[in-house]
């Protein structure tokens, strides 16, 4: 007979279930994605998926929902940072989702050097966002790419060091965060500009987005793809077709924001139907790896 968890077993399990549950409820693409993945990387992901989304509803959704200004929004998000970094250098927190996360980083090998640049990324939102170059690259980093790089330590957990293979799944790995990011940013043009006062792209107009620009943006996306596409097929088979999937779906919505006039992007969220996601995720798991490792 199995002793069923007790004391902290128990307690890292709840706290996974929450973060799987977040997950669950948020994401369909993620979510589909992550399902794919073989245990621990799936528990993994989950994990870190969950307090990412939870600092993203404090800067949008539900804290400003219940009448939270930004300055009080901006005090609720130091104290996640805060909670996160120490439960990091302890391994314990009283709050279920920050504890895996926090078991998650310890396992896989970051720690603050992702951390503070995501939160830098969630505190930016809080003002009016009108970015410059410079600024651009920062955010992106901080928001997206941080998130591929440790959900890459959890594909990497217990294959050793490797430098040239790590600084090109790193690669591969900021460029993927970065075309995702892009591609929301693009499908969400109206909602940020009219409702939270964001210009991401520098030197757009949100409002007056033009063919051309669109194109631009999308050619440099397409590039930020094709960088990540490469290093799919070497990844371990634990994660490969999980990120074969990801990779597939917003390629998709990339090419259906490309045939998307322009002047409709602020009004209209362009979306993967259930029927074309379906098929993706059948053509994604048939993914083979050359120099893949098992």
């Amino acid at each position: 007979m199995t002793t069923p968890p007790s004391g902290l077993r128990l307690y890292d399990l709840a706290a996974h279930r929450g973060s799987a549950t977040v997950i669950s409820q948020y994401s369909t693409s993620f979510g589909l994605a992550s399902r794919l993945c073989s245990e621990p990387v799936r528990e993994h992901i989950a994990d870190v998926y969950a307090l990412v989304r939870i600092a993203d509803e404090i800067v949008d959704g539900p804290a400003a929902e219940a009448g939270l200004d930004a300055a009080e929004r901006r005090r609720v998000l130091d104290a996640l940072e805060v909670e996160t970094e120490q439960a990091m250098a302890r391994g314990y927190s009283a709050n279920l989702v920050v504890h895996a996360f926090a078991r998650t980083a310890r396992a896989t090998g970051f720690g603050t050097e992702l951390t503070r640049p995501f939160f830098a990324s969630m505190r930016r939102d809080l003002d009016t966002v009108d970015f410059d170059d410079a600024e651009f690259r920062d955010y992106v980093y901080g928001s997206a790419e941080v998130v591929g790089l440790m959900c890459l330590r959890a594909f990497r957990q217990g294959l050793g060091e490797d430098p040239v293979r790590d600084a090109r799944w790193e690669q591969g790995a900021r460029h993927l965060g970065a075309a995702f990011q892009k591609i929301n940013f693009l499908r969400d043009l109206g909602e940020d500009s009219r409702e939270r006062g964001r210009r991401y792209f520098p030197g757009i107009d949100p409002l007056r987005l033009s063919e051309t620009d669109k194109h631009r943006l999308l050619d440099d996306i397409d590039r930020d793809l094709a960088t990540a596409g490469a290093v799919i097929p070497e990844l371990p088979g634990g994660c490969r077709r999980a990120v074969a999937v990801a990779h597939a779906l917003f390629s998709a919505l990339a090419a259906r924001l490309r045939r998307t006039p322009a002047a409709t992007l602020t009004d209209t969220r362009v979306r993967v139907p259930a029927t074309r996601k379906a098929l993706l995720l059948l053509r994604a798991t048939t993914v083979r790896g050359r120099k893949a490792v098992a």
